[in-house]
């Protein structure tokens, strides 16, 4: 869990009753996130499923204007919880690029750098362009990533997990979404699009933030 995070965290675990386990539905229409996250479920050998908001009527709008992570992943969250049967719970995630030399951004307005009718990349040309004039020591950044899930008993359970790294002057890669083709992780000399899907979910802010959200759920 992470440490000094605003939810309280108790009441039942995901599990019990559910037939092949707890399903976790994806407050997102991402479906890069929704095919990595039942990667990262099926890595660690939890039994659940994960679903999409897509699997019941769509994700409702949501302003992601929260100012944290915390704050917009609860929007997600509670926006979604509405359209679902009672069993099952919500996973919100809100995660972001935070670099050092531009003072921690583009962080939470990482998904809309470039602006609201701006798309992956766009952000990147953005970036690159901000960058331009800072060297090589000085290019540290890391992803963070924030998992909520929401509970039956509308409980909040926080976690979180980072990746550092730096930052290239130049795109490679093809796999991967977002930042990915900018950011090579610390002790990696590749970016994170160009790792096989096993590699980067050993590595990635995600993975670490699912890594404890499921031995929270195995606990």
């Amino acid at each position: 869990m992470m440490a000094g995070a605003e939810p309280s965290v108790g009441g039942g675990r995901p599990g019990g009753s559910d037939a092949g386990g707890p399903v976790l539905v994806l407050a997102s229409g991402n479906a890069h996130k929704a095919e990595e996250f039942r990667a990262l479920a099926a890595a660690s050998g939890l039994a659940a499923r994960i679903a999409t908001a897509a699997d019941f009527g769509g994700m409702p709008p949501v302003t992601e204007d929260a100012g944290t992570f915390l704050g917009n992943a609860r929007k997600k969250a509670r926006a979604l919880r509405g359209r679902l049967t009672a069993s099952a719970y919500v996973l919100a995630d809100d995660s972001g690029l935070c670099v050092d030399a531009l003072g921690g951004e583009p962080g939470v307005e990482s998904a809309y750098y470039a602006g609201p009718g701006g798309d992956a990349a766009a952000n990147r040309r953005k970036l690159l362009q901000a960058m331009r004039s800072v060297p090589e020591g000085r290019r540290q950044a890391h992803f963070y990533c924030l998992l909520l899930l929401l509970d039956r008993q509308g409980t909040e359970h926080v976690f979180d997990g980072r990746c550092d790294g730096r930052l290239l002057d130049s795109e490679r890669g093809a796999g991967g979404f977002g930042y990915d083709p900018l950011f090579v992780p610390d002790g990696a000399g590749v970016t994170l699009a160009e790792m096989a899907p096993a590699e980067k979910n050993a590595v990635s802010h995600r993975a670490r933030a699912w890594a404890k959200l499921a031995a929270w759920l195995q606990a």
